[in-house]
């Protein structure tokens, strides 16, 4: 079952608002059963709209559009869609009460733009608008359906759960669709590929796998479609188990996406408590592993050290070491998280120094290089990373490799 989503509205078109109505009924309609064949973003002029509805019509089962149905005159939705279906455009006396309701609750009159939003075509189903003045329109062609919402997205929200699923559901025989994630991190998607293509290459004509790389992890989706969900479940299950075994290490979810989240539930299992001195990342390990809920039980704080004389004064770096290895070098580094877990008193702790850049690279030490240490109960792991040339995706990377080294230490 096929679907289409067409976003109407210049102000999509030329980056002035977001859209993210096109993400959540993707994901609310893949849910429920729907094959998602395309997204359109499209002016709001009348031709335009018209062309990219049909062509959806001739591909999909059902369409979606939000936008364009306000009541002013760059509103070009409802005598479009009036247009293609044909018909009169008629007013809804329960659409024209309930705007009215609305609009003198807020202390208003009805205006003639108010007025205007209760003309409808006559051959749609008015899907009820709780939140807001402009009604949605249901139409059936030749098997297919079509429904037109507002652009606001809680307005559009509402009607999706409320409305719109369940007429569909009722509707259409939909299959079951699963996309199931398996989340890894410490493999870069070439070598994870490589490492993993003999299952890849043995995985049933039922299930479909994809790579979705992010800084410092990549995603594997194993999807499938059928008419029994846990049967499907249970084949994609056990997939994962033979993947489990091929790269043990790198997997650190197949439920949860959030690294700091899954590391701090093993952190609580285990007892263990970690800090963090912090240079290039500059707190985002910090924030990464503060803003998940209950973390307080095994987090116990960080040193920012991003100064030379911090690292000095407040983790106990040799000054002599920063004169002849630098700040970004295995040996300060390791003395920056035995400082701080020493200072902090805990069983772990992460540190990070690098050139996050644009500038400050050298031949020796170009932008991307990062040292990461982990100070465990053990000793002191040490790697060496060499990122890339943003600044913004390399604090992230290192981040992310730093929660990786200490997750697969605890998981141990």
């Amino acid at each position: 079952m096929n679907l289409d989503i067409i976003s109407i509205g210049d102000e999509l078109l030329i980056g002035q608002t977001l859209n993210t109505n096109a993400y959540w009924m993707s994901k609310a309609l893949n849910g429920i059963g729907f094959t998602i064949r395309q997204q359109t973003t499209i002016a709001d002029t009348e031709e335009v709209i018209i062309d990219t509805l049909k062509n959806a019509l001739s591909h999909s089962d059902v369409v979606l559009i939000t936008g364009g149905l306000g009541p002013t005159n760059d509103d070009l939705t409802m005598p479009a869609l009036n247009k293609l279906f044909g018909g009169d455009l008629v007013r809804d006396e329960k659409v024209y009460q309930h705007i009215e309701k609305l609009v003198t609750n807020r202390g208003f009159s009805m205006n003639e733009n108010n007025q205007k939003q209760a003309i409808v075509p006559e051959n749609c189903k008015v899907i009820h608008n709780a939140n807001g003045t402009a009604p949605g329109l249901w139409f059936d062609a030749e098997g297919k359906v079509v429904v037109a919402m507002p652009g606001v997205p809680y307005e559009m929200k509402a009607m999706v759960i409320e409305e719109v699923i369940p007429r569909l559901k009722a509707q259409f025989d939909l299959p079951e669709i699963i996309n199931q994630m398996v989340y890894t991190q410490g493999i870069p998607e070439s070598i994870l590929a490589e490492q993993i293509a003999d299952w890849e290459n043995e995985l049933p004509t039922s299930i479909k796998l994809a790579y979705l790389p992010s800084p410092g992890r990549v995603k594997l989706r194993l999807s499938s479609t059928g008419k029994n969900r846990l049967l499907l479940q249970q084949a994609i299950d056990h997939q994962i188990e033979k993947l489990k075994k091929i790269i043990p290490n790198a997997i650190y979810s197949a439920e949860n996406e959030d690294l700091a989240s899954t590391l701090g539930g093993l952190l609580l299992k285990s007892g263990a408590t970690i800090a963090t001195a912090e240079s290039c990342t500059g707190g985002y390990i910090a924030h990464l592993i503060t803003r998940v809920a209950g973390s307080s039980a095994y987090y116990k704080g960080s040193i920012l050290s991003y100064a030379n004389e911090i690292k000095v004064n407040e983790l106990g770096v040799k000054q002599e070491d920063l004169n002849v290895y630098g700040a970004v070098s295995e040996q300060v580094v390791a003395q920056m998280a035995l400082g701080v877990q020493q200072k902090m008193k805990t069983d772990y702790a992460i540190a990070t120094s690098g050139i996050a850049g644009p500038t400050g690279g050298s031949d020796e030490k170009p932008v991307g290089t990062v040292w990461i240490a982990l100070a465990t109960p053990e000793g002191v792991i040490s790697e060496k990373y060499i990122f890339g040339k943003q600044r913004e995706v390399n604090i992230e990377r290192a981040a992310i490799t730093a929660l990786g080294m200490l997750f697969r230490v605890v998981k141990k």
